[in-house]
């Protein structure tokens, strides 16, 4: 009943956002006469922060038509390699022509997003750094809303069956990006390969900000998960998918209390940044009103995950432990992430991470003993939150110079 009441909020609040927007415009364009009157930029500031308060934040695009190779500019086109029910793997295929053409010797990188809330497109900067000196493959996570009941169900094991499936199609020479969620089944599809023997093991894992043991420096977020039962999220935050969508009767954790969650964690510094923003309108700051369109286009723009998969990592990552703890089987095969040898391990952590706490991510070198220590290496930035370790100035300047060496010592 809370999908069906949201999605008749957001129709009543469609047209309370058109009004703003248009209103806005009357007051602020410079060819209107109400545009001069002395209260002008305060209704037009006004009527534009309502009218981002109460739109919709549909799935935004990559926006990421060219990159520089060598000093050149080449198009970048997005293909999708292989397409699943609920992710696709789409290749930024850059457009190298000439003697940019040996640069299809630029290492393979498999960046392997989220599925937690928020669309792929948030590592929009993680691909901008990566594209002009790798070939990049991103695993684009489709709205569990989106996905017809008869595809049938996600759980946490067809997520790693997913990941397993996509090094196998780039081959042997694939190093592994995770960013925060993933780094848990990352890590146990890197696992059950090695224990098998697969031959296209890849040369490189780099895991970043991920809850691999969340016993370590328990952030708010870890201790909601164990505070509460499985039952209790069954019960509290899964609901059905209305029928006005291709995923009826699907059931799902809704991207709109996600969202709840995310915004509750911080709720001073989001008032603040709207408050900020309508100041800048007021003054006329265009970079930063901007840059405020640009942050909250990304992260009010959410998706629904699969109840199962949902309800699978609360339970095996965040109550039982069974990565760390070396219980977890996977279709009736253990995890053994000493069983790799031969692939390289970077983490990355954020000081002031409020996510995935200190000592998380890192503990995955305790886990993976069998690679040499030689083959390891661990980075805590300092002065970084959480998206601060794949986006922004840290990321651009600190973190991704040493992925890229790490990458590349990696291939040798």
């Amino acid at each position: 009943m809370l999908y069906q009441l949201h999605d008749l909020q957001r129709k009543l609040m469609n047209p309370l956002s058109v009004w703003a927007q248009a209103t806005a415009e009357l007051f602020s364009n410079p060819y209107s006469p109400l545009a001069y009157t002395p209260l002008s930029r305060r209704l037009a500031a006004g009527c534009d922060l309502l009218h981002r308060l109460g739109k919709e934040y549909p799935k935004p695009a990559w926006g990421l038509p060219t990159t520089t190779v060598a000093g050149k500019t080449v198009p970048v086109a997005e293909r999708v390699v292989v397409d699943k029910p609920f992710c696709k793997l789409i290749h930024f295929q850059r457009g190298l022509t000439n003697g940019l053409a040996k640069r299809a010797r630029d290492p393979t990188v498999l960046l392997v997003a989220p599925l937690s809330g928020h669309y792929a497109t948030l590592l929009r900067d993680t691909v901008r750094a990566l594209l002009p000196e790798h070939e990049v493959y991103v695993t684009d996570w489709n709205d569990a809303k989106m996905v017809p009941l008869a595809q049938g169900a996600f759980h946490l094991h067809d997520y790693i069956a997913y990941v397993t499936e996509f090094i196998q199609a780039l081959g042997p020479d694939v190093h592994l990006i995770s960013v925060c969620q993933p780094t848990v089944p990352v890590l146990a599809a890197v696992s059950l390969m090695a224990s098998r023997g697969d031959p296209k093991l890849p040369r490189s894992m780099t895991m970043m900000g991920g809850p691999i043991d969340t016993r370590r420096s328990p952030t708010e977020v870890n201790a909601l998960a164990t505070r509460k039962t499985r039952e209790w999220f069954e019960n509290n935050v899964i609901f059905t998918v209305p029928h006005q969508y291709p995923g009826y009767l699907r059931k799902v954790y809704p991207g709109f209390l996600q969202h709840a969650g995310f915004v509750a964690m911080n709720p001073g510094r989001h008032v603040n940044s709207h408050w900020d923003y309508y100041l800048d309108l007021v003054k006329g700051d265009q970079d930063d009103t901007q840059e405020h369109r640009k942050f909250y286009d990304e992260y009010n723009a959410v998706l629904d995950l699969p109840a199962e998969y949902y309800l699978d990592t609360i339970r095996i990552v965040f109550q039982e432990h069974r990565l760390p703890l070396g219980t977890w089987d996977v279709q009736g095969e253990r995890v053994r992430p000493q069983d790799i040898k031969g692939v390289a391990l970077f983490t990355v952590e954020g000081e002031l991470d409020d996510i995935s706490g200190s000592g998380q991510t890192q503990a995955a070198h305790g886990l993976c003993s069998g690679i040499p220590k030689a083959r390891k290496k661990h980075l805590t930035v300092e002065g970084a939150g959480h998206y601060g370790i794949f986006s922004g100035r840290r990321w651009r300047e600190i973190i991704y110079p040493q992925i890229r060496s790490f990458i590349r010592e990696s291939s040798g």
